[in-house]
């Protein structure tokens, strides 16, 4: 009998999904990216679910408002933490051989903040219900009582979402990406469970109770897990005089002051929605499922980019940075082009398909389908900016991206107010394509006034060609998709998705061949690029172990 080949297909594959194995700029892109559309799958199963036993109503609203609190405190303290600044500083600490300062910042990072967390969860308990009240000025009294009981129920959450954050950046630094990308799933799945499980004895509530519960067994303990196998060496440290700690404050500090529109977008969504019944709801079962291409070809692939940007920015290598960062951006932007188009022209069966079924109607179908289809508009730029915000983080400089990116939420808020008050909510789905817009634009202008990245260096002739060949096959997958009327039939839907989808694809692969578009190429020869150093490394030395 014989035996695989040391490079065969299933060797290879065995091998990346081994937790140790180190990965290329590629592999691990592949393999976040892989994950997160397992864990945009799990996460539709959740939204599924929650339509179906739910709807959408007074209950979901609160539901999701719930999250504003506690997803505060995450992007304060953990979101600037875990993914961005500390990756950079752990990379070079690496480098340079330095693990033992290593080893001090990370247990200072986690000890000194996670005590300031715990005390900010506290206040937060106490002072839930006057928040409800102050930030939801449309909800009822049975509403704000019902989203204060279950943010109270999900701020502690936040703890494990820090302290697994700041060890799945431990995992990254070291090219290790496997267990990082399985914390997700674990955290949907519970989610899931707790509603199936409990939502007859604690209704709505039971949600929640499973995100808790996930949040402790998905980011942190799958993270810890695999930590404990790469001597992390953590132990209690308040020393605040730590060389690393204080440059972490330093880079982390625009990133907790400063407001993202990336981030801020749902929470002024939410703000505005929340004097209709439903409409918060119909708007984050939109999001949500417009989430699921952002965090595959924009989010995975930023996060996977970032310690490779780190690391050759870190030696100096200026040139090779800047092409890679070019690079990347061109492939997500153009896939992501191609993909709106089609997100648009089959916005109403795909959401009717989605979501359809229990106390979720197909008028809310029709509703959530408009913004759906205004929030596909903007796939392209949400992918673009992922990558040049990481540029920035990787290249040591978080002052300037986050000051840009608050005063453009601040500007941005007259224009979702406007839009909303002219258009209804329909107006709030355009205003975050006009505000992600901004936001795109300033990053592209700021990387090239630092010299970082240089915008004319895009390949602006190939992308002209894609955006045509999305533009043409847009059109006429709408029109095509409008031969049959959708009216609450499965049938209608089944086929207006296929003859969509269908004309998309037609037209695509004729407008990209007949443009002579280099981007089905660009795709096929980055992984023979990106994989044949680390290949050859493997064969010599049997495979990287850390």
């Amino acid at each position: 009998m014989s035996t695989a080949s040391p490079n065969s297909f299933f060797s290879r594959a065995a091998r990346a999904l081994r937790p140790s194995h180190q990965h290329s700029a590629f592999s691990a892109t592949l393999l976040l990216m892989s994950a997160v559309m397992l864990s945009r799958v799990i996460g539709y199963a959740r939204e599924i679910y929650i339509a179906w036993a739910f709807g959408a109503g007074t209950k979901t609203d609160a539901y999701v408002a719930a999250f504003t609190l506690p997803d505060w405190l995450n992007y304060i303290l953990a979101g600037g933490t875990a993914s961005i600044t500390f990756i950079s500083i752990y990379s070079r600490y690496l480098s340079q051989d330095k693990e033992e300062d290593a080893r001090k910042t990370f247990s200072a990072i986690i000890t000194i903040i996670s005590t300031v967390l715990l005390a900010l969860i506290v206040i937060g308990e106490v002072y839930t219900p006057a928040f409800t009240r102050w930030y939801f000025r449309g909800f009822n009294p049975d509403q704000v009582a019902l989203c204060s009981q279950l943010t109270r129920i999900l701020l502690p959450a936040q703890v494990f979402f820090y302290v697994g954050g700041v060890v799945s950046a431990v995992l990254l630094s070291r090219r290790l990406f496997l267990l990082p990308a399985l914390g997700p799933l674990l955290y949907n799945v519970f989610i899931i469970l707790g509603g199936v499980l409990g939502a007859r004895r604690y209704g709505i509530s039971s949600l929640a109770i499973g995100a808790l519960v996930g949040s402790f067994a998905g980011p942190f303990l799958v993270n810890a897990i695999g930590a404990r196998k790469t001597n992390i060496g953590f132990r209690l440290n308040f020393n605040y005089r730590d060389q690393g700690f204080r440059e972490w404050i330093r880079l982390s500090i625009p990133l907790m002051l400063g407001v993202s529109l990336v981030t801020a977008d749902d929470w002024i969504l939410r703000f505005f929605a929340s004097h209709g019944a439903g409409d918060i709801t119909r708007l984050n079962f939109a999001k949500r499922l417009f989430a699921v291409p952002i965090a595959v070809l924009g989010q995975a692939t930023g996060q996977a980019s970032l310690p490779f940007f780190a690391r050759l920015f870190g030696e100096g290598k200026r040139q090779e940075f800047a092409r890679q960062v070019n690079d990347s951006v061109y492939r997500m932007a153009a896939a992501s082009l191609l993909l709106s188009a089609w997100m648009m022209a089959a916005s109403l069966p795909i959401i009717d398909l989605a979501y359809r079924r229990g106390r979720f109607h197909f008028q809310d179908s029709q509703e959530t389908a408009v913004y759906f289809f205004w929030f596909a508009l903007s796939l392209a730029l949400w992918s673009a900016q992922a990558l040049y915000a990481r540029a920035f983080y990787a290249a040591g400089n978080t002052l300037t991206p986050m000051v840009a990116s608050t005063l453009i939420t601040i500007a941005s808020i007259p224009i979702y107010n406007l839009l909303y008050h002219q258009h209804g909510v329909v107006g709030l789905a355009i205003a975050s394509d006009v505000g992600i817009l901004l936001n795109t634009l300033a990053m592209v202008i700021l990387l090239d006034r630092a010299r970082l990245v240089r915008i004319a260096e895009l390949k602006w002739g190939e992308m002209t060609k894609v955006f045509l060949t999305a533009a043409v096959a847009g059109f006429a997958a709408w029109y095509a998709a409008r031969i049959v009327p959708v009216a609450a039939s499965r049938k209608d839907d089944v086929l207006a998705f296929a003859i969509a989808t269908a004309v998309w694809a037609l037209i695509v692969g004729l407008g990209l061949k007949l443009t002579k578009s280099e981007l089905p190429g660009t795709l096929r020869r980055k992984k023979a690029v990106v994989d044949a150093p680390t290949e050859i490394a493997e064969e010599t030395s049997g495979g990287v172990e850390p």
